[in-house]
């Protein structure tokens, strides 16, 4: 693919809001040089380049190869081989550049080289078997393309918690609610669900939760079924459900489309919780039926879009 195709492959993305609901994603194919393909949800990526000059800075975390000055911004770049301890580094990686937004921070994404975009259907991408997980827990999903073969979709947020730290959660004052009340999320990613815990420990709230919106939507059906059989509504079981966007199986917008419909759930707040952070994919949780957005990961944000909705 030349830079002319390079610059043109995403003019388009957001037209892409028409996705909400419909359980498919867009995939960005790329490579690392090795035989195996990754792959990032194309919301993510703003522009695709060939990699500037970059500035080295002392006492850099491992695998941050250093800044670039992108439009007035300063940011930093990652080698995403670095972090997946790639031992085959052919000529040429690192030549391009993928920038992305993740959780309102830009980035710069080193890789050898970008394929395609592709559109798949929620329900093929499956979480990974545990020997793949087994990576650091960086691969989140894979999806199995005609012919059998593999794509692995990164779990960003671990790898930037490898680079820069998990974010330090600061005192949070507890929600005023009763000791009952019980929240239930959903996230596909190990270091999302950790801190999320935290976050609702610290306000003093139970919580459940689920790691794809496929098991959510399962646990969520059982969880009401039992709540109709005691003769209870689900609302005085569940006081909230937080939802991520991107999951294996089912997406965060399909899983609120079906709590929205089912009057099972009525009074049950959905708030979504996603690194997809731009007004578009804000737009796209609206258009499901979302009764809150708040972008990862903040948790003092996190938290005071919570209480409120707790304390009512």
């Amino acid at each position: 693919m030349d830079m002319a195709e390079k610059k043109n492959l995403l003019e388009s993305v957001d037209a892409r809001t028409r996705l909400a609901g419909s359980n498919k994603m867009e995939i960005l194919l790329f490579s690392l040089g090795t035989r195996e393909t990754f792959g990032i949800n194309v919301f993510k990526v703003r522009e695709v380049g060939r990699t500037p000059h970059i500035t080295k800075t002392p006492n850099m975390p491992r695998g941050v190869e250093g800044l670039i000055s992108l439009r007035g911004n300063v940011i930093p770049v990652l080698s995403l081989a670095s972090f997946l301890d790639l031992e085959e580094r052919p000529p040429g990686l690192g030549k391009t550049m993928m920038v992305a937004e993740y959780s309102k921070r830009t980035l710069g994404f080193l890789v050898h080289e970008v394929d395609r975009i592709i559109r798949v259907d929620w329900e093929k991408v499956k979480a990974p078997e545990t020997v793949l997980a087994a990576n650091q827990g960086l691969i989140t999903a894979v999806i199995e393309l005609e012919g059998g073969h593999l794509v692995s979709i990164l779990d960003v947020e671990q790898i930037l918690a490898n680079a820069f730290g998990e974010a330090i959660i600061v005192d949070i004052p507890p929600a005023r609610v009763s000791e009952d009340v019980s929240v239930f999320f959903v996230d596909d990613s190990i270091v999302a669900r950790r801190k999320i815990s935290e976050v609702l420990d610290k306000l003093g709230v139970k919580h459940k939760h689920a790691t794809n919106g496929a098991e959510a939507w399962t646990r969520l059906q059982a969880i009401a079924a039992h709540a109709q059989q005691m003769g209870r509504l689900v609302r005085d079981e569940i006081r909230m459900i937080l939802v991520d966007a991107e999951m294996p199986e089912m997406d965060g917008y399909v899983l609120t489309k079906n709590i929205k419909s089912d009057v099972r759930f009525e009074g049950v707040p959905v708030v979504m919780h996603s690194s997809l952070s731009s007004e578009a994919n804000r737009a796209m949780g609206k258009a499901v039926g979302v009764d809150g957005y708040v972008a990862k990961f903040d948790a003092e944000v996190l938290a005071d879009t919570l209480r409120p909705i707790l304390e009512r």
